[in-house]
């Protein structure tokens, strides 16, 4: 693994989300809990909402403009038949770590 620190996570608020670009496109990293992150794709399937400006609950994220809900565990839509690319990323000494050899093994948008 490639791992790259995208910063630090007092920089991303409790049930908040921060985008990032990449040379793929743009991937949402969330913070659902205190010490919980993950990072998918920041383009909603369905119509190409961004999930990083959606309500971010338990472990999911609402797609702001249809209500499309995603696991941010595995990417599925609930309910729906979609999905959205997910990302392996760590905390480490309170910085945000992103797996970049993942975004080159498929399109993060």
């Amino acid at each position: 693994m490639s791992w790259i620190n995208v910063g630090a996570i007092e920089d991303i608020p409790l049930r908040g989300a921060r985008k990032i670009k990449t040379a793929l496109g743009c991937v949402a990293i969330f913070r659902t809990g205190e010490q919980e992150i993950f990072a998918a794709s920041d383009l909603c399937p369905h119509k190409g909402g961004p999930l990083s400006e959606g309500i971010i609950h338990d472990q999911s994220v609402t797609c702001p403009l249809h209500n499309w809900v995603f696991d941010l565990n595995t990417g599925q839509a609930q309910g729906e038949d979609g999905s959205i690319s997910t990302f392996p990323v760590e905390i480490r000494d309170g910085r945000i770590w992103l797996d970049s050899a993942e975004l080159t093994k498929r399109s993060a948008a």
